[in-house]
C-alpha cells in the first residue's frame, strides 16, 4: 500500500499540537464566529477555529494564545461558519476536465469530491485511470475515487481484472469499489463477487445501485457488503433502503433531481444521519449559472428539512460513510481545515470559503486556481478504428426473409428508459431500412478499442431525429460509439468525424456535420472552458432539437442506449441485451 498524503509528519504533528497549546500562532484564524457543530447539532456563539498548515488545531472560546503577528484573522462578525460541502457520488471523467470543473465548483463551498471513474476503464484500461486520477491531484480541493468494477453490456469489457483493481485499492485516494448494478451482480456472482471481496478485504467500501430492487432481490444484494444507494426516487424507496441499513444518496443533479419528491421523509420521524444530498453528476449550465453542492443543501433548506440536518447530509453523513471523518465533514481538531462562512444556517451562500487551511474563494470568486494537467498521448488518441467505416456498415441485409421481418426493436418510452417492442418491419431489395417518417430509426455501436470496428445494428423507436444522424463516443459502460440514424451514409459520416476528432458528439444531416462538440480526452471530455464546452453542448442540442428530438438532453439520451443500468433494453457492440435477465439478443424473433 502506497503511503498515505492523509497523514501528518512528526514536525507537522508537533507544530500543529504546539498551536492548540497556545505556544506557536496559527496559519489562520476564523473568529467570533456562530459554529455548526454537525457532531452534536449545536449551534454556537463567539467560537473561533484555528488552523495549522491545512489543519484544524484549535475550535473554541479562547482563540487569543493561538493568535499571532503573522496570523490572516478572518472575523465573522457573527456570521455562521459550516464545514465544507462533500459530493459523495458523482461522474467527473465527462465533458470538461477538473481543472474547468473546478473554476465554477470552488466557489460555493464545495471541498471534497467523490467521484467514479468507470468511464474511463473500458477505453483506456489501468493506466488511463491512473492518469486521470493524477489530474485530480493537488488541486485546491480533495478528490477521493472509487474503482470501477465495471458492470457492462458488453461482455469485452465486463469486470476488472483483479492485478488492476489491487493497484488502484493500494492508493490512499481510492477508497471503494464504484457502483455495481444490482442485478447483474445476482445474474452472474461468478464474475463480480470476487471484486467486491477484494475490496472488502481492502477496507474499501462497496457502492450500491438498487433501482428496481425489492424485498429478497434488495436484500440478497445487500448481503454482499454493498452499503450506499443513490438510486432512490420517492419517500418510500429511501426509508426501506434506510431500515435495511444503507446510506441513502438523494440525487439532485443533471441526470436526475429527485430531492423534492424524497424531502416529505423529514416528517417520517426517523434519523436522517444517514441520508445524504449528491449530484450523480452536474449539469454544466447549472454548474455556470446556479451553483453546486450549495445549490442542493440550499434547496433542501427550503423544502422544509432542518438547516443542521441539511448541512449534515452533504457534510458529516457522506464522511462516515467513506469512513473519511477522521479527516472530513466536520470542523473539530486534527481535521483538515475546510470551512464555508455563510451568512446564517439558512442562507447558504458562500462569503469565503476555506479549503486545506487556505482561503480558495471569497463572495463568488477565487482566491487561487486549479491546477491544470497535460494528458498522455494515449488518453488523447483513444479512437482506434482501423478504417474509415462506410454505409454499408450500418446496412441489415436479409436476402432470404421476403418481403418482411419480425424485428426486436428499442422503443424509447421516456428519454431514458427503452422497452423491448416487437415490430413487423419492411424488407426492401433484402435490406431493412430506417424510417423516420414512421418513427423507425437506426441504432449502431462501434467498439472503438478491444474490437476496433466491430459493429452491431440494431432499430430504434421514439428517439424523434427526422433527418440525419447523432453520434457520441461517450457510451455509458461500454467503450463504444453510439450512433442514432435515418441514413446509412449520415451514420458513417457522423462516426468517422468523431475518429477525426479523437473522440466527441457529432450531429449529421445530408452528408455534412451540422454540429459537434469535441470531446479528445479519453473520447469522453473536452479542453475546453466549462463555459464554451456548454456554449458548444447547447448548440448541438439545439441542432437536434431542429431535426425533431425533444429530449431534455439529447446527448444523455443517446449515451446511455448502451448502458447498463437503466431498463430494459439495451445495445451494444454484440448485440442487443435485455436487462431483465443480462442476455444478449438478435435484432430478429425467431
Amino acid at each position: 500500500m502506497t503511503e498515505s498524503s492523509h497523514v501528518r509528519g512528526y514536525d507537522e504533528a508537533l507544530k500543529l499540537m504546539h498551536v492548540a497549546e497556545g505556544k506557536h500562532a496559527a496559519d489562520l484564524a476564523v473568529v467570533n464566529a456562530t459554529l455548526l457543530n454537525v457532531y452534536t447539532g449545536e449551534l454556537l456563539e463567539n467560537w473561533a477555529i484555528c488552523t495549522c498548515g491545512k489543519w484544524i488545531a484549535y475550535v473554541g472560546e479562547e482563540p487569543d494564545p493561538c493568535l499571532g503577528d503573522s496570523t490572516k484573522v478572518i472575523d465573522a462578525e457573527g456570521r455562521t461558519v459550516i464545514p465544507g460541502f462533500i459530493d459523495g457520488h458523482t461522474h467527473n471523467a465527462w465533458l470538461v476536465t477538473a481543472e474547468a470543473f473546478l473554476e465554477y465548483a470552488m466557489r460555493g463551498g464545495t471541498t471534497t469530491i467523490i467521484t467514479e471513474v468507470l468511464e474511463i476503464y473500458p477505453m483506456c484500461g489501468l493506466a488511463g485511470v491512473l492518469d486521470f486520477l493524477s489530474s485530480l491531484r493537488d488541486q485546491p480541493i480533495k478528490f477521493f475515487t472509487t474503482a470501477p468494477i465495471m458492470v457492462s453490456t458488453s461482455s469485452a469489457v465486463s469486470g476488472i481484472s483483479p492485478e488492476d483493481l489491487g493497484q488502484l485499492l493500494d492508493r490512499d485516494d481510492v477508497i471503494g469499489l464504484g457502483e455495481s448494478y444490482w442485478q447483474d451482480i445476482l445474474q452472474t456472482p461468478d464474475r463480480f463477487l470476487p471484486a467486491m471481496i477484494q475490496a472488502m478485504r481492502k477496507g474499501a467500501v462497496l457502492e450500491g445501485h438498487t433501482a428496481g430492487a425489492k424485498g429478497r432481490n434488495l436484500m440478497a444484494y445487500l448481503t454482499t457488503g454493498v452499503s450506499s444507494c443513490h438510486e432512490p426516487i420517492n419517500q418510500q424507496e429511501v426509508l426501506d433502503r434506510l431500515r435495511l441499513g444503507l446510506y441513502v444518496m438523494v440525487r439532485e443533479g443533471g441526470i436526475r433531481k429527485d430531492l423534492e419528491a424524497i424531502a416529505g421523509i423529514k416528517d417520517a420521524n426517523v434519523d436522517l444521519r444517514r441520508v445524504i444530498l449528491a449530484t450523480d453528476s452536474v449539469a454544466p449550465d447549472e454548474l455556470v449559472e446556479k451553483g453546486y453542492m450549495e445549490l442542493i443543501v440550499q434547496k433542501a433548506i427550503d423544502l422544509g428539512i432542518d438547516p443542521v440536518a441539511a448541512v449534515q447530509m452533504a457534510t458529516l453523513n457522506v464522511a462516515e460513510h467513506f469512513r473519511l471523518d477522521h479527516l472530513i465533514g466536520g470542523i473539530a481538531p486534527g481535521r483538515y481545515a475546510d470551512m464555508i462562512v455563510v451568512p446564517d444556517i439558512r442562507t447558504i451562500r458562500a462569503e469565503a470559503v476555506i479549503s486545506n487551511g487556505s482561503i480558495i474563494a471569497e463572495n463568488g470568486e477565487l482566491q487561487t486556481r486549479p491546477r491544470s494537467h497535460t494528458f498522455s498521448h494515449e488518453s488523447m488518441h483513444s479512437i482506434r478504428l482501423a478504417r474509415e467505416l462506410k454505409p454499408e456498415d450500418f446496412a441489415i441485409d436479409l436476402p432470404a426473409r421476403g418481403s418482411n421481418a419480425r424485428a426486436r426493436v428499442m422503443d424509447m418510452v421516456t428519454d431514458l428508459v427503452t422497452l423491448e417492442h416487437h415490430m413487423d418491419v419492411t424488407v426492401d431489395d433484402g435490406r431493412i431500412r430506417a424510417r423516420p417518417e414512421e418513427n423507425l430509426l437506426k441504432a449502431a455501436a462501434v467498439d472503438r478499442t478491444n474490437s476496433p470496428g466491430k459493429t452491431f445494428t440494431g432499430l430504434i423507436k421514439g428517439f424523434g431525429l427526422r433527418s440525419g444522424a447523432f453520434a457520441c463516443s461517450a457510451s455509458w459502460d461500454t467503450a463504444d460509439i453510439i450512433v442514432v440514424g435515418a441514413a446509412d451514409e449520415d451514420m458513417a459520416l457522423a462516426v468517422n468525424r468523431i475518429a477525426q476528432l479523437q473522440g466527441g458528439a457529432v450531429l449529421c444531416d445530408k452528408g455534412r456535420v451540422l454540429e459537434e462538440l469535441p470531446l479528445p480526452i479519453f473520447g469522453i471530455m473536452s479542453e475546453l472552458s466549462l463555459r464554451e464546452a456548454t456554449r458548444k453542448k447547447k448548440a448541438l442540442v439545439a441542432a437536434c432539437r431542429g431535426l425533431g428530438m425533444t429530449f431534455r438532453d439529447p446527448v444523455l439520451s443517446l449515451i446511455t442506449l448502451t448502458g447498463a443500468a437503466i431498463p430494459f433494453l439495451r445495445i451494444c457492440e454484440e448485440g442487443l441485451v435485455n436487462l431483465k435477465d443480462g442476455k444478449h439478443l438478435g435484432l430478429f424473433v425467431d
